[in-house]
C-alpha cells in the first residue's frame, strides 16, 4: 500500500472548540504513523500555541504559522519573519485605532496592553462582577489564554511570525485590509471568536500551500501522497493542493465547496472517520 502523507489543521480540525483533543483523534494520528504513513501539524498557530496535549501525540513535523514556519524530525527547516519595518507599522496602526491584538513569535505571544480584559469576556465573560465567571478563569483557564505575555512593554519585537487582531465595531475589517494591502497577507476572522471584524496578518505570499510545497521538496515526496485536512478558509489553499482535500463536518460552507470530500465533525470524530476511510488505520 502506497505511503500517505497527511497534513492536519489544528484548530477546529484535531482540537474542539474547548481546546480538547478528542481521543479517538489520538489513536487515529498513532495507529497511522504506526503503520508507516506520515501525519504533520498544519496550522495557523506559532510554536508556543502547540501545547504539550498536542504534542505528545507524536508527529513527522509541524508546519506553522500559517506556512511561515516548517519543522520536520524536530529541526527547523524553515521560518519567514515579518520584516521589522512592517513590525512598527503594524503595532502603531493598531494603536492609533484602539485594536486589541497580539503577536506570535517562536518565542511566545505577546499581548497589547488592553487585550486580557478583552479576551476575559470572550472566553470567560464578565469577570468583575460575575462570580462564576471569576471562578472559571481561577480554576480552569483557557490554554490559549495562560500561553500568552501580558504586560510586555515593547512590542517593537524583531522576531515576529504574524500578528493577530480582535474586533473593534469602530474600525471595519475592510479598511485594515486596505491599510496593510501589498504588505501582509490579510485573513478575515480566521478565530470567530474574535468578531466578525477580526483577523490575522501574515508574510505575503504564504500559506499552507506553500508550505506544503516546500517541505515535499525537502524530504523528497511527491504531491500525489498528500491528503490536507481542515476546517477555516485558511486551509483554502491545502485542500486545494493536496491530492485529497478533506473539509471537517464543522468546516465552513466555503471550505466544503472547494474539498473533495467532508467528514463528520471534530466532536463527532471526523478526523478518526477520514484516516479509517483512506485506508490509514
Amino acid at each position: 500500500m502506497t505511503k500517505k502523507i497527511v497534513f492536519v489543521d489544528v484548530d477546529g480540525t484535531l482540537v474542539t472548540d474547548d481546546g480538547l483533543v478528542p481521543a479517538s483523534a489520538k489513536t487515529a494520528i498513532i495507529k497511522a504513523r504506526n503503520n508507516g504513513h506520515q501525519v504533520y501539524l498544519c496550522t495557523g498557530r506559532s510554536k508556543p500555541e502547540l501545547y504539550d496535549s498536542i504534542l505528545s501525540i507524536g508527529f513527522d513535523g509541524i508546519i506553522g504559522a500559517g506556512g511561515g514556519y516548517i519543522e520536520v524530525d524536530d529541526e527547523i527547516v524553515y521560518h519567514k519573519k515579518v520584516a521589522n519595518e512592517d513590525v512598527v507599522h503594524m503595532v502603531d496602526f493598531f494603536h492609533e485605532k484602539n485594536l486589541d491584538f497580539y503577536l506570535e513569535s517562536n518565542g511566545g505571544l505577546f499581548a497589547s496592553e488592553n487585550l486580557e480584559a478583552h479576551l476575559d469576556s470572550l472566553v470567560y465573560g464578565d469577570v468583575e462582577n460575575d462570580p462564576i465567571a471569576r471562578e472559571k478563569k481561577a480554576n480552569n483557564p483557557h490554554p490559549f489564554m495562560t500561553s500568552l505575555t501580558y504586560g510586555e512593554t515593547n512590542l517593537y519585537r524583531t522576531d515576529v511570525n504574524k500578528a493577530c487582531f480582535l474586533e473593534n465595531k469602530n474600525v471595519p475589517f475592510e479598511e485594515i485590509k486596505n491599510e496593510f494591502s501589498g504588505k501582509f497577507e490579510v485573513l478575515h476572522c480566521t478565530v470567530p471568536i474574535f468578531g466578525d471584524d477580526s483577523g490575522e496578518l501574515m508574510v505575503p505570499d504564504i500559506h499552507k500551500a506553500t508550505a506544503i510545497e516546500f517541505l515535499l521538496a525537502h524530504i523528497g515526496a511527491e504531491k500525489n501522497t498528500t491528503i490536507g485536512i481542515g476546517d477555516g478558509m485558511n486551509d483554502a489553499e491545502m485542500l486545494t493542493y493536496c491530492e485529497t482535500g478533506i473539509a471537517m463536518g464543522n468546516a465552513k460552507e466555503e471550505l466544503k465547496l472547494l474539498a473533495d470530500e467532508v467528514t463528520k465533525s471534530v466532536e463527532e470524530d471526523g478526523l478518526y472517520a477520514s484516516f479509517l476511510k483512506h485506508g490509514l488505520l
